[in-house]
């Protein structure tokens, strides 16, 4: 790829971020009307997972794209196996961030339990 495209592809990513991190911050804002801690994290960790899983592209070398976007669009498009392989990622990147989310959980958990001591 030439010096425009990869400026293009920085460009994306530099807004895409900005945006996620503007939407995120928004977003969590608004649910602070859960009550519950665990679903609120609940909800931001998929939100993450969604949005922010990258797969890498079949068409360019080294290039790496939204897997939402990717999969959403080979789907549309007919190739499954792109589709599967995006998707695929998307659950790799929960079942790993859902990980993490089990043991905020219990993070939180035990250092109530310490004030409450």
């Amino acid at each position: 790829m030439n010096a425009d495209a990869q400026m293009a592809y920085a460009i994306f990513w530099t807004v895409y971020a900005v945006a996620f991190v503007l939407f995120f911050y928004l977003f969590s804002r608004l649910l602070r009307i859960i009550p519950i801690y665990g679903v609120r994290t609940l909800i931001q960790a998929a939100l993450i997972v969604f949005f922010l899983t990258p797969v890498e592209s079949s068409e360019a070398v080294n290039w790496w794209i939204p897997a939402w976007l990717h999969g959403g669009y080979e789907g549309i498009l007919g190739h499954v196996e792109e589709s599967t392989r995006a998707f695929s990622n998307m659950a790799l990147a929960g079942a790993c961030l859902f990980i993490v989310w089990i043991l905020d959980l219990v993070r939180v958990r035990i250092r109530s339990r310490r004030k409450a001591a």
